[in-house]
């Protein structure tokens, strides 16, 4: 930790807590991990954890914070209606999207109870992670990086593709939809065209699982690199606090 944090900690706790966990996560490497529905996020997700990453997963946490009783869960009820629930008390997370779906209205209102539990949550697991190893590479792996422009808080993006017809043979097959639907869910997603521009990485899962999985290597090398020379540059810009 840099003098300039330990200087506040005759300041206020909350001064110095807010200098370190700037110091911890500005240390290690933060990936963002997106891509078109599926496209292939999580297989990527997995060989690069297997390489040396560490994970964090939007879909994970999301599903984890609306646990029946929690808050985000009595939050959902409350503005949705006990209809979202399964018999198991459970919220129906398809259910949900599917009530959302073509509703902007009801979508933000999702949105507004979501999105900042899970970016707490990405937050203090960074922290956690920043404490443990202060070199990690960190992947975060949120289908809404780009929508959220969480884009921005990222070292590098990668994003992840496959042609139209793979993405509608998966939905077909992960979600158990048919086609007009499967092309629907398609459609409305933000255009691939404008996430590749904020790409810094583009992983192409269009051919055989080892095509991919070379691909990904390469790119977590690339990754180390950058975090290597990050490291032997002492001279890079200190947060302000």
């Amino acid at each position: 930790m840099s003098n300039q944090c330990q200087s506040l900690k005759s300041k206020t706790f909350l001064q110095f807590e807010l200098c370190h966990l700037a110091f911890t996560v500005k240390e290690m490497l933060i990936i963002g991990l997106t891509g078109g529905v599926a496209s292939g996020k999580t297989a990527v997700s997995q060989i690069l954890r297997e390489e040396g990453a560490y994970l964090i997963d939007a879909d994970q946490i999301a599903r984890e914070l609306v646990q029946p009783h929690t808050a985000a869960w009595n939050e959902l009820i409350r503005v949705f209606g006990k209809e979202i629930l399964q018999e198991d008390g459970s919220i129906h997370r398809k259910g949900l999207a599917a009530k959302v779906f073509s509703d902007p209205e009801q979508r933000n209102l999702l949105n507004h109870i979501l999105h900042p539990r899970i970016k707490a949550e990405m937050d203090r697991r960074l922290k956690e992670i920043g404490q443990k190893d202060p070199n990690a590479i960190v992947v975060i792996d949120a289908a809404l990086l780009i929508e959220l422009r969480n884009h921005r808080e990222m070292d590098k993006v990668i994003v992840v593709t496959a042609t139209e017809k793979q993405q509608i043979e998966r939905l077909k097959k992960r979600d158990g939809v048919e086609q007009e639907e499967a092309q629907r869910i398609l459609f409305s997603q933000m255009p691939l065209e404008e996430k590749l521009k904020v790409a810094d990485f583009v992983i192409r899962n269009e051919g055989s699982f080892e095509e991919t999985k070379k691909r990904v290597k390469e790119v977590f090398q690339e990754l180390k690199k950058i975090a290597f020379q990050r490291r032997s540059q002492p001279e890079l810009k200190q947060p302000a606090v």
